[in-house]
């Protein structure tokens, strides 16, 4: 078990040295961190978009990583598995990156993508092209809705600050090679992974997420173990029930679509996938390999107050990605 505090006024990411302000770390309800990182070197700025819908499922990945930034626009077709994957590196690229979650405009260029992210109270807009592809989406926040905000202590140069919004309405459109696919919020959600921070050059992390009608929940393992921090949330009704315990993960590495168990205090899943998504960039200094498997949970997690969810058919994925950066 870890010992978190809640944080529940805004507060600065860092001190005025660059370094990690002790007063940050913690989690919070909602986005209260102003990441005022300063400086060249180790840092890391990223809005990560996954959207489920009954026919598809889509990734937007606007990113800086100090010396490129790494833009992609992914989607499979649900029904016959195929994919469409649009990612670009813009060296020493330098997009501007909002201090704070769901507030300010995001915007990612290069050969031939485009994404916008338009960020209000009220909710965000995102406008995405690719080859073959074009995105509109609204996805609204409403009033109450709670997100997990954490705070991931390796030291005090290197730490990161996460936002994971699981389990948010979306509508819009998908056009795919000329076809156009409607997103209802009746049977489509979104996850954000707003990311903030200084990182090691070697990372490995887990990370999984599923939403279904009243129920979410966010699951990360690996790169928080022994920080005193971790990611793990249930939500139900849109209210956050934190989760202060690293988990066990168990996969096949030689199978990913075998069934993954992710177990530990107050959590028991099986997530079953149905599809594998492989990513790998290899430029010498930025390496990357992640198997993102999409798929369906089983299992339940428990609230504050000891209530049993059952967390049978929610939607969404697990992964482990591997980064040089």
């Amino acid at each position: 078990m870890t010992h978190e505090r809640e944080i529940t006024e805004p507060v600065d990411l860092c001190l005025p040295s660059g370094r990690l302000n002790p007063a940050a770390v913690g989690w919070s309800r909602r986005p209260l961190h102003r990441a005022n990182l300063r400086g060249w070197g180790r840092t890391k700025r990223w809005e990560y978009w996954g959207i489920v819908t009954s026919t598809h499922i889509l990734g937007l990945v606007a990113s800086s990583l100090d010396y490129a930034g790494v833009h992609s626009v992914y989607v499979l077709d649900r029904r016959t598995r195929v994919e469409i994957n649009s990612e670009v590196v813009v060296p020493f690229a330098r997009e501007a990156f909002p201090p704070v979650s769901g507030a300010g405009l995001v915007r990612a260029r290069g050969r031939g993508l485009a994404i916008d992210i338009d960020q209000r109270p009220d909710g965000s807009t995102i406008r995405a092209t690719a080859p073959g592809v074009e995105i509109g989406l609204e996805i609204p926040l409403r009033p109450g809705h709670e997100s997990l905000g954490v705070v991931v202590p390796w030291s005090t140069r290197r730490f990161q600050y996460t936002v994971k919004d699981v389990g948010r309405p979306v509508r819009g459109t998908l056009r795919v090679k000329g076809t156009v696919y409607p997103i209802t919020e009746e049977d489509s959600f979104a996850v954000l992974d707003h990311g903030r921070g200084r990182w090691p050059y070697a990372i490995r992390w887990n990370w999984a997420a599923g939403s279904g009608p009243g129920r979410a929940i966010q699951l990360g393992g690996r790169w928080t173990d022994g920080t005193g921090s971790t990611e793990n949330a249930l939500f139900v009704d849109g209210r956050l029930h934190k989760i202060g315990a690293d988990l066990a993960w168990s996969y096949d590495r030689a199978d990913w679509l075998r069934p993954w168990r992710i177990t530990g205090d107050r959590v028991d899943v099986t997530f079953h996938p149905f599809h594998e998504r492989v990513a790998r960039t290899n430029l010498v200094v930025l390496a990357n390999e992640t198997h993102q498997c999409f798929g369906q949970f089983s299992g339940w997690a428990c609230t504050d107050g000891g209530e049993m969810v059952d967390l049978d058919g929610l939607v969404g994925w697990a992964e482990e990605a591997r980064n040089r950066w």
